[in-house]
């Protein structure tokens, strides 16, 4: 098959995409299954699971041996670039939408329930005892006493240690780019290392909310969207420090060179979107 820039590659039997789907459908039809009390819901989420890491590490051995012997030109290079581009920017609009919910509650909801400025009837009507205070678990106490999570100690640790690795992976990339390959071993088990130490230190956290601070997912609105953002920001830590774990499992293997290092640089955008996300979390779920 030419490889010139006048031609685009084109996989032949491109199954691993069937695989996918078969992985998703049966993950979801599972995880419905489980909802509804079935007793099979367990095992088909289980099984959904296999076949996607299945589908995962087979489809990217392929990507990684078609990229090294040189299938890929300038157009795939493009096209790989333009999708991880968008793919960034459909996490941001995910993130975002987390974000504008937090700042709606503690902005807005809260006060017109506290009867701030002309909701004095939705006040009374609602509920007339409300004081419309942040951190908040509702009218009533929903869920019970609880302490807000400061943003000393553990979440400031965790802000040093993803700042930290964004260093530590922007000087894996120049070890890349100046053909200094411990340099870049060097950098990447560093980043991986303080990737799944944040992990570690929010893990630590939850415990600590759970049975010390009585701050669950069920105090009201302060700790479920305390939940939702950190957990899901730290579900894209995880993911992110598995991408950068197999980045490092190539480089290792003599993968990747100045001009060709595609796999490195989505993993490092995605890993400098992750540091930026956190950032915000930091200021306005903590300091806020």
């Amino acid at each position: 098959m030419s490889t010139s820039n006048a031609t685009y590659y084109i996989p032949h039997k491109a199954t691993w995409p069937v695989l996918a789907t078969a992985g998703f459908l049966t993950t979801l039809v599972g995880f419905a299954n489980y909802l509804n009390g079935s007793s099979i819901g367990s095992v088909l989420m289980i099984a959904g699971l296999v076949i996607l890491v299945v589908m995962l590490a087979g489809w990217f051995t392929l990507q990684a041996t078609e990229s090294e012997t040189g299938i890929y030109n300038h157009g795939v290079g493009v096209s790989y670039r333009m999708g991880m581009m968008w793919f960034i920017f459909s996490e941001i609009m995910f993130f975002a939408v987390f974000f504008g919910t937090l700042w709606y509650t503690r902005n807005l909801s809260v006060p017109w329930l506290g009867g701030a400025g002309s909701n004095v009837a939705t006040h009374e009507m609602l509920w007339s005892g409300f004081n419309a205070t942040w951190p908040t678990n509702g009218p009533g106490n929903v869920g019970g006493h609880f302490e807000p999570m400061g943003a000393f100690g553990l979440p400031l640790l965790n802000t040093l240690l993803l700042l930290s690795s964004g260093v530590t992976c922007t000087w894996a990339h120049h070890g890349l780019i100046a053909k200094n390959r411990k340099q870049l071993i060097q950098g990447l088990i560093a980043t991986v290392g303080l990737g799944f130490a944040f992990v570690l230190c929010q893990a630590f956290e939850y415990h600590e909310a759970y049975t010390e601070m009585g701050l669950t997912l069920g105090s009201g609105i302060y700790g479920s969207t305390f939940f939702m953002l950190t957990g899901f920001h730290g579900f894209h830590v995880c993911v992110g420090a598995i991408i950068l774990s197999v980045v490092l499992f190539r480089s290792a293997k003599g993968h990747f060179t100045p001009e060709n290092h595609f796999a490195f640089e989505a993993a490092a955008w995605y890993w400098h979107f992750v540091d930026v996300v956190w950032l915000g979390l930091f200021i306005f779920v903590y300091l806020m």
